[in-house]
């Protein structure tokens, strides 16, 4: 049985850890706060006190925040780069700016550690179901080798390439369209409800269209009705950083994006007015405009 390890125990990493036991892992989580620790050992899984107690680890996944934390974790004091045993692999599922996951590839250079840039999609929910989207870069032995570990989290685990940064370069792009997505809901639903159009009609009739009837929709726009903007599994404050990775890659390719850079803002406007909110809580922010409010 392989030893498995999670570094980062919020409502991802604690998704993810469940599903790894689940499937039969044995399963070490650590946390900078005790309490996520004790959370996993209450699901049957082992809580270390540092990263140093993931030492006998065969595969270690990595969601933080942020690419800073990333490199902390890695190569940083005390970090994964000096702690495990050559020939165990780093999953890098936190979503970070693709020159930052090369570095991470540099730090760990000439160690036998072998490595993962696999961010994925699915938010809380599928961190949950163990129904994530996987957008996986590395060496092919690699990825045929930690299958089992990555289909205990995922349920579409696709291998973009072997060039570490290539999973991370196909979620900043697939961000740009979720937050484009995002903001199309948000202003129809608000410019409906403007104009005086009952929330139960928008969603009836916006859920018969080909663009709209998903999944995709018809959660965003229920938490929507229903008010419920925090604590809902996407935080605001996660999008607005993942789109600020793709308008980082859109900088570097010399390339504009319209329609991506636009979303920014209005997450950015978003954030701004409403810190601790959801990514719909942004129609809270445009509601103000009309007095108005999206509920059923």
């Amino acid at each position: 049985m392989k030893k498995v390890a999670v570094v980062g125990l919020g409502n991802m990493g604690m998704g993810m850890a469940r599903n790894l036991l689940a499937a039969g892992f044995d399963v070490t989580g650590f946390d900078l706060r005790p309490e996520r620790g004790q959370m996993l050992e209450a699901q049957g899984g082992a809580a270390a006190d540092s990263l140093a107690g993931l030492a006998d680890a065969d595969a270690v996944f990595v969601m933080v925040m942020s690419g800073a934390q990333v490199m902390d974790v890695v190569a940083g004091e005390g970090g994964l780069r000096h702690c495990l045993s050559a020939g165990a692999t780093i999953i890098v599922s936190a979503t970070i700016q693709p020159a930052e996951m090369r570095a991470v590839g540099d730090a760990i250079a000439g160690t036998g550690l072998r490595l993962i840039d696999s961010p994925v999609s699915g938010g809380q929910f599928g961190a949950e179901a163990g129904t994530l989207t996987l957008m996986a870069a590395a060496e092919q032995a690699v990825f045929d080798g930690n299958q089992a570990v990555l289909n205990a989290v995922g349920e579409q685990i696709f291998h973009v390439g072997e060039e570490i940064g290539m999973g991370q370069t196909v979620k900043a792009a697939l961000q740009a369209l979720i937050g484009v997505s995002f903001v199309g809901i948000f202003e129809s639903l608000a410019l409906g409800a403007a104009a005086g159009v009952k929330g139960e009609t928008l969603f009836e009739v916006f859920s018969s269209t080909h663009v709209a009837n998903t999944p995709f929709f018809k959660n965003c726009a229920g938490l929507i009705m229903e008010r419920k903007f925090e604590d809902s599994g996407s935080h605001i404050a996660t999008m607005h950083k993942d789109l600020g990775i793709s308008m980082a890659l859109a900088r570097e390719k010399g390339m504009p994006l319209f329609a991506t850079g636009a979303a920014y803002e209005l997450f950015q406007a978003g954030i701004s007015r409403f810190p601790k909110g959801d990514n719909w809580t942004i129609v809270r922010f445009l509601e103000e405009f009309s007095g108005t409010e999206v509920q059923w």
